[in-house]
């Protein structure tokens, strides 16, 4: 057989194998990918704000809190207090997820609060610690 009857016979071939796989391929369903703000990933994002607020009124004590001066103390408890909300609503939302990431439940919203709130929480304490070692040196 030459070459350039391959065409002619392959055509035919490839015509029915595409017609007999279409219904197995049609059968399959394709899930699209969740996009947008679903209801899901509404409250572990904004927990995750909460956070981020913690960890930069953390920073921003910590930049008030040297020694001597005893500023920074009030942004300490601020970053404390929002950095432990955003702690323990970011493990209630990922504990409660249904799905993994990408599914539109928030888990990776709610991962993304917890390490806020940790960093925040971490800030905060260093900060109020510098503060009380500020107002103490003052005092003497």
């Amino acid at each position: 057989m030459s070459i350039r009857h391959l065409p002619a016979v392959l055509a035919p071939a490839l015509l029915a194998g595409i017609v007999l796989a279409a219904p197995a391929t049609a059968s399959v369903q394709q899930s699209a990918a969740v996009t947008g703000m679903t209801s899901g990933r509404l409250g572990p994002s904004l927990t995750a704000l909460v956070g981020l607020a913690g960890v930069v009124v953390g920073v921003l004590a910590l930049a008030r809190s040297r020694i001597g001066t005893g500023k920074g103390r009030r942004g300490a408890v601020l970053a404390l207090g929002s950095g432990l909300v955003s702690l323990v609503l970011g493990t209630v939302f990922a504990a409660t997820a249904d799905g993994g990431p990408g599914t539109g439940n928030g888990i990776v919203g709610a991962w993304v609060a917890m390490a806020f709130g940790l960093i925040g929480l971490v800030l905060g304490g260093v900060g109020l610690n510098r503060s009380r070692l500020s107002a103490d040196l003052g005092n003497r």
